[in-house]
């Protein structure tokens, strides 16, 4: 098979599409519509004549059936945002061919390296294309990677006809990356009964199981009185603020303490003043009661902090943001079941694996999309340091190429 995943990839990471979790606007970055844009033309270029983007930025796409069966209608899904945790402008990247298994340094900034002993995954990549970035940037792997394959992937069943497959629907989304990925989809316009994102990891994953996740938002209301006459008056929210922060634990429930299926609650965002703070967290955990756990327990820690301050007020308000997928693809194994199959036949032993995030798909799921998520082979995602592999993106590009066939014999 001739493969076009990366030059593709290679195009579309040159095109900053970083997110903005701060703004009000949808798409959060109107520069997102740039990728969007040139996807559309390359669909309608390789005969997909239904391309198109709508106001959200969405991308909406056909590859019409090629088997005369009633086969469920599968949706393709990728997001071309990229993450706000680093910077994504002016990324270059540079394809190191047949890895020496070296450590490798980024030439724009040396004292980012990546090292086969803090990246284990890649100790084992020895002689694949090692695609980074130069040192400054992230790359944008995540997911573009994901755009690629699909974009690969759809040009070969378009030139292959003889491939029997029912119909396929593209969808490529924005701003995933704060969390509002799927927020305007129209799913009737979607018409799929069941979906896959593209974005995980390690060659051969495929999860089927995310975190559960909220939003919690703090307001403490302090007292402003001018620092020169405030003894016995000012309240300081920022202190009170603070106080709450360091009452967190420090050995348990934070992301840099945990792993496999333990929670965290975690603050993000700290602003304001002397009369009014807010700290944003993220609570995440893989069932709705445990994180309700989480959230009653940051409650108790704002009111007893709060209770020693007298004249401040704290208000706490949570956000449901999304649930672990597993609650709904539990219902219809067989959409995991065929994506297990199709890595298979790409010569690769399926890794089944539970997300400590979310996608696209987590949202999509509980829309009426079951849509588990399966690996492109990106990795050290949102830094400087992220890599992929082309031969794992190959891989990626052969298990879709399997998995609407599966679906089509399956029917």
């Amino acid at each position: 098979m001739e493969y076009t995943v990366k030059e593709r990839f290679l195009r579309y990471v040159q095109i900053d599409t970083q997110s903005d979790p701060q703004s009000s606007t949808f798409p959060s970055t109107e520069k997102q519509k740039d990728l969007a844009r040139l996807l559309v033309q390359e669909l309608q270029e390789a005969g997909i004549t239904d391309a198109e983007m709508d106001e959200h930025g969405y991308v909406y796409a056909t590859i019409p059936a090629t088997t005369a069966k009633q086969v469920p209608v599968i949706c393709l899904c990728a997001h071309m945002d990229t993450a706000p945790d680093c910077s994504g402008t002016g990324v270059k990247p540079i394809v190191h061919e047949k890895f020496d298994g070296k450590d490798i340094v980024l030439p724009d900034d040396p004292s980012q390296v990546i090292s086969v002993q803090h990246h284990p995954y890649l100790a084992g990549k020895t002689g694949h294309d090692i695609i980074t970035a130069s040192g400054t940037t992230l790359l944008g792997a995540d997911n573009k990677a994901g755009v690629a394959e699909i974009m690969d992937a759809a040009r070969y069943l378009v030139l292959h006809p003889e491939i029997k497959h029912g119909a396929i629907r593209l969808l490529f989304t924005p701003d995933e990356e704060v969390g509002r990925g799927v927020e305007h989809v129209n799913m009737e316009r979607l018409g799929a009964q069941f979906g896959y994102t593209m974005d995980g990891g390690e060659l051969g994953s495929l999860e089927d199981e995310t975190f559960a996740a909220d939003g919690v938002q703090i307001t403490v209301h302090g007292v402003s009185v001018h620092p020169g006459a405030a003894k016995g008056k000012l309240v300081s929210a920022i202190k009170i603020a603070a106080a709450i922060v360091d009452q967190l634990p420090k050995d348990i429930l934070s992301p840099e303490t945990t792993e496999d299926r333990q929670g965290f609650i975690h603050p993000v965002r700290i602003q304001g003043s002397v009369e009014k703070t807010t700290i944003d967290f993220i609570i995440r955990d893989f069932t709705v009661p445990e994180l309700q756990g989480h959230e009653f327990y940051l409650r108790k820690i704002m009111e007893t902090v709060v209770k020693q301050h007298p004249g401040a007020t704290a208000s706490f308000e949570i956000t449901a943001q999304y649930r672990n997928m597993k609650e709904v693809l539990d219902k219809h194994p067989q959409v995991t079941a065929y994506a297990e199959e199709a890595i298979r036949r790409a010569g690769v032993g399926p890794l089944k694996m539970s997300i400590r995030g979310g996608t696209d798909g987590s949202r999509l799921s509980f829309m009426g999309l079951p849509c588990p998520n399966i690996f492109t082979g990106e990795m050290a995602l949102h830094s400087k340091q992220e890599y992929i592999s082309v031969q794992d993106m190959e891989k990626a590009v052969d298990t879709i190429i399997h998995l609407v066939q599966v679906w089509e014999e399956k029917s």
